[in-house]
């Protein structure tokens, strides 16, 4: 030994877990803006041939949020489907939007990953109460608690145009008192934490990560713009996973040499008897 007091490394003093300790979600500038670029180049010209859009703005951010000017609500998740197929047939998709948050998310979650298969695509135009998702946590309907969200808009995104959430100290009191709302309707959970909400103000060119225990939605959008926000899962590949599993909904990214050997390993005849 060389006479030094050695400790265990911790990210914990890094101001990001510490942020992520304290209210269970971060929001951090995009680490790969020309990748964020690229995401929402495509976004919206395959936006303007599925609408057949000649005329409309040139710039990309000012059709993005103008597009319920150019389709309604019977036609938006035509318009949905069309631009994430459009995205998801991209090799470089997957690894883009992993590469927006990938020191982030090793930082907060560790270095051996599961990443979403499917990463998921949102458009919420003003007034639109048929793509509203009501107060929740994933982990509600099966998610694991090990699992976080990356959120990332392609537009600038505030008060009702976001997504709401409420902070980790504000969560837990009130998720205590969730045998209260057995009966009851998810707006009337929502109106009893209202007060704890923050709609969150995140400029294009940021992402939020946020863990899924923590309650979270949407709510008719006010604003006179379009939201478009896509949303994918991320967790050690190695914690508890619930109902979306390894290989179904999940895929591990970033294995070590001795996991991938440990893995591999079976054990030889006889030693199981």
């Amino acid at each position: 030994m060389t006479g030094e007091v050695s400790v265990f490394e911790t990210s914990e003093d890094d101001t990001a877990s510490k942020e992520f300790l304290r209210k269970g979600y971060v929001i951090a500038e995009a680490e790969n803006r020309a990748g964020l670029d690229a995401l929402k180049r495509l976004a919206a010209e395959t936006t303007r041939q599925h609408l057949n859009i000649d005329a409309g703005p040139e710039d990309d951010d000012a059709l993005l949020n103008a597009v319920h000017q150019y389709v309604g609500v019977e036609g938006l998740n035509g318009l949905r489907l069309s631009v994430i197929g459009a995205l998801r047939s991209q090799v470089w998709f997957r690894p883009t939007c992993y590469s927006l948050a990938a020191n982030l998310i090793k930082e907060i979650v560790g270095n051996e990953l599961s990443m979403q298969r499917g990463v998921g695509l949102s458009v919420q135009l003003p007034n639109d109460e048929s793509s509203l998702l009501p107060i929740h946590t994933d982990v509600w309907d099966g998610d694991s608690p090990f699992e976080v969200v990356l959120w990332v808009p392609l537009v600038d995104v505030q008060a009702t145009k976001s997504m709401f959430i409420t902070s980790l100290e504000n969560d837990r009191p009130h998720q205590a008192n969730m045998s209260d709302f057995q009966d009851k309707s998810s707006e009337a959970l929502f109106q009893s934490v209202k007060k704890d909400v923050e709609f969150v103000k995140i400029p294009y060119g940021s992402v939020l990560l946020f863990s899924q225990t923590l309650m979270h939605g949407n709510r008719v959008n006010k604003e006179p713009e379009t939201r478009w926000s896509m949303n994918c899962r991320f967790k050690s590949a190695m914690s508890p996973y619930a109902d979306k599993k390894l290989g179904e909904f999940f895929e591990p990214i970033s294995l070590r040499p001795a996991t991938r050997v440990g893995l591999s390993y079976e054990l030889p005849e006889g030693f199981d008897e």
